[in-house]
């Protein structure tokens, strides 16, 4: 069964839909950095739920910790447990420090975050999908990362329209997200 909600822009596949995907040899190891990214988005959310008490950020991150669970749960169905990465705890620990540490810092520095995060994710589904429409074999597993990805887009435009302008700290903080994605990409695709 697709399901759509407010913060989902296209059906997401469901389990049924997910166990049928087949996953190429070659896309191992970006699919172990999505579901490590995946494990660390949903710690993220967590970690803003156990430092703020800013109804409007907890109803947010409620909201989009929702979405992140089914996206973990597509990755499960998809990834075998021996294709995963095993450096998951460290993904967790880390996801949860990037929410809970700007939760300290207000609604704005938890927004400006996701914002960091989720044009990240972006980035790197959209990488993968242009590498897979050149595959007509792999439709399935392109649909899938898609609407994973625009699941992400819309919480980065929803943590956007929040947000703010960023102020020069906010700017940096932002630059070192991206660099800790960027080296999580690479670890989790390798460990």
């Amino acid at each position: 069964m697709n399901r759509i909600s407010k913060n989902v822009l296209c059906p997401t596949p469901d389990s049924a839909e997910a166990t049928r995907v087949r996953i190429p040899d070659d896309m191992v190891p970006a699919l172990r950095s999505d579901h490590a990214g995946e494990t660390g988005a949903v710690s993220i959310y967590r970690g803003i739920l156990a430092v703020s008490r800013h109804e409007p950020v907890r109803a947010f991150a409620c909201r989009h910790l929702e979405t992140e669970q089914q996206h973990l749960r597509l990755m499960d169905d998809i990834l075998a447990p021996s294709q995963r990465s095993r450096l998951l705890p460290a993904w967790r620990f880390a996801g949860w420090l990037t929410g809970a540490l700007p939760a300290l810092f207000g609604p704005g520095a938890v927004f400006q975050t996701i914002d960091a995060v989720e044009s990240f994710v972006d980035r790197h589904y959209a990488e993968q999908i242009e590498r897979l429409r050149q595959r007509p074999d792999q439709r399935a597993l392109c649909r899938l990362l898609e609407a994973c990805r625009l699941d992400e887009v819309a919480h980065r435009d929803d943590a956007r329209s929040r947000a703010g302008s960023p102020s020069v700290t906010g700017r940096i903080w932002a630059a070192v997200v991206d660099l800790g994605s960027r080296a999580g990409v690479y670890l989790a695709s390798r460990v």
